[in-house]
């Protein structure tokens, strides 16, 4: 008999705070993919290479420019409570509150 498993779950939410578990950076999710979506080129190049059958994050990175695409396994929860400082967060958050940015209607593109 085949075993079927199931899609893995999303571990973060849009407006969760983050921290990259390798890097260090914080920063906030504004999307997900089920998987991995970026191109194998793109992902050749990606220094970590994790797999890309897990939930996979877009997170704008506090205090710069950037934002990032990284899987689940590289991210963990923020317990800092602090804003963070990206200029594309009002375009994505309406609010933060309690430490958790609530999302807006704008679509994340992709």
């Amino acid at each position: 008999m085949i075993a079927i498993t199931p899609p893995p779950r999303p571990i973060f939410e849009p407006g969760q705070l983050v921290q990259h578990r390798r890097y260090g950076y914080r920063g906030v999710v504004v999307g997900r993919d089920e998987a991995c979506q970026a191109d194998a080129a793109w992902y050749a190049n990606n220094q970590t290479q994790p797999d890309r059958d897990q939930p996979w994050y877009h997170v704008l990175v506090h205090g710069s420019l950037t934002c990032t695409y990284a899987a689940a396994e590289n991210l963990m929860a923020d317990p800092s409570g602090r804003p963070i400082d990206h200029p594309m967060v009002p375009h994505f958050f309406s609010e933060f509150v309690g430490g958790h940015y609530v999302r807006n209607d704008e679509p994340w593109p992709g």
